[in-house]
């Protein structure tokens, strides 16, 4: 019996000692947002010493709305919300009606997708200040959500009638008739909340309005869903013989789309669908389309999530074995993105993708039996392969600084494999606001199971 005991004693000091797995049941968003969402990110490779006085970006935004919805979800952490208060502050002029960037100019670039959604904190923090009786700050970012709800809506530039995808919105000016995957998520939540919050009075429009938001899905996804891949391609060219759409294909059936399927611009296009569904009148004659697309693209990334990790590559339908081919792109006898590179597992992407299953899951627009398991999965797979503790602090690695495509004055971003993987903008990054901002909303939404 002695033996017996000493043995089980034994077992249970070994056992204690081992290095312990990441414990998902620490809240690992408030870990986050006091390791780096209130301080010490970057925002494609710009570092930021602190989030109330980063300046207006659709990066340091993204850090922002994480961090005030996790001060939703844990009300006591005040610290929280006056951060971002500050941070809105900073950007808006005295009574709201001017987005300003830190060299006292518009942040509201002409045409410019990527400068509307770190407006969402505006929402939050109307609704909070009307509830404390503040009327004079609630009215500043009503002032503001007004103006960048209708620079998107009335002063953006859309795709012509002339063309494929008539009403589609320019990714930026730059890039004319073109739209990205990651404009679906810089322009339509913000669009969709709007009209969710202050619309509805105006029945005519508001339902105008719910048919532009989906037009903009409709368009994207007709034009870049691989249904053989059940992956969406990174980009789309309503005009692909453009010098600004150089890399665009010219063959049908993909004509117009990119190369390759980014694992990141898969996440903000997935992100985007689940969190305009959250406002999305369930009786608008295309809530069952928006949820049918939706569940065409969980189910292509629960293919090609990571068997072994539950993460997915930089560039999704591969695995490590793809890499960068050592010559580059040769364009006009030049050679670009030369490297040898291989495809790996990233935590922007991974983080989004998790987020956008258990928060699809949470709003009944996906099965909870088929996709909680992958979000699960996937879940584990960040703490396990991205998150670093360091000192009193945690760290989120391996995330990809940026990516685009072109314009003609930038013929290096050819939205190749070698772009894509050996790129001079595309280089990994250590806490970077996009893995930041992102793996926050993925554990708020787990942290909402518990």
């Amino acid at each position: 019996m002695k033996n017996i005991l000493y043995i089980l004693l034994i077992s249970i000091f070994i056992f204690s000692c081992a290095s312990p797995k990441k414990e998902s049941a620490v809240l690992w968003s408030q870990k986050m947002v006091e390791s780096h969402g209130l301080r010490d990110f970057y925002c494609n490779r710009h570092f930021q010493g602190k989030l109330d006085t980063t300046g207006w970006d659709y990066v340091s935004g993204l850090v922002a709305l994480s961090v005030l919805k996790a001060w939703e979800q844990y009300p006591e952490k005040m610290e929280y919300y006056q951060s971002v208060k500050q941070f809105a502050d900073n950007c808006i002029n005295e009574d709201g009606t001017s987005i300003i960037s830190k060299n006292g100019k518009s942040a509201l670039r002409p045409s410019n997708i990527d400068d509307l959604p770190a407006g969402r904190v505006f929402f939050t923090l109307y609704k909070h200040e009307i509830s404390k009786g503040n009327k004079k700050d609630a009215a500043r970012y009503k002032n503001a959500l007004d103006l960048i709800r209708n620079t998107l809506k009335f002063n953006h530039s859309r795709i012509g009638d002339s063309l494929p995808g008539a009403g589609g919105f320019f990714h930026k000016a730059i890039y004319p008739n073109q739209m990205w995957l990651d404009g679906l998520y810089m322009g339509s939540p913000v669009y969709a909340e709007w009209e969710s919050t202050f619309g509805k009075d105006d029945k005519l429009e508001y339902l105008s309005s719910w048919d532009d938001i989906v037009l903009q899905f409709k368009t994207i996804h007709q034009k870049t869903y691989n249904k053989d891949v059940q992956l969406n391609y990174h980009a789309w060219s309503a005009l692909p013989t453009d010098s600004n759409s150089f890399w665009s294909n010219l063959q049908e059936p993909y004509l117009g789309c990119s190369k390759e399927f980014w694992a990141r611009g898969m996440g903000w296009y997935f992100a985007a669908l689940v969190d305009v569904l959250e406002y999305m009148p369930n009786d608008h004659k295309d809530y069952d389309y928006m949820k049918e697309i939706t569940n065409q693209v969980a189910a292509g990334l629960k293919r090609w999530q990571d068997n072994e990790t539950g993460l997915w590559y930089q560039l999704l339908q591969y695995d490590s074995s793809v890499h960068a081919d050592g010559v580059g792109d040769i364009i006009n006898g030049v050679a670009h993105n030369v490297g040898d590179a291989s495809n790996y597992l990233e935590s922007s992407a991974s983080s989004i993708f998790t987020y956008a299953f258990f928060k699809g899951v949470r709003l009944g627009v996906l099965n909870q039996s088929e996709y909680l398991p992958v979000a699960k999965k996937a879940y584990q797979g960040l703490l396990d392969n991205f998150i670093v503790a360091k000192d009193d602090k945690i760290d989120i690695i391996q995330s990809c600084a940026s990516a685009g495509l072109g314009p003609a004055k930038d013929l290096s971003r050819t939205g190749t494999i070698n772009y894509y993987l050996a790129g001079k903008d595309v280089g990994l990054a250590e806490n970077e606001g996009k893995s930041i901002g992102t793996f926050i909303l993925a554990s708020l939404e787990y942290e909402k199971l518990n």
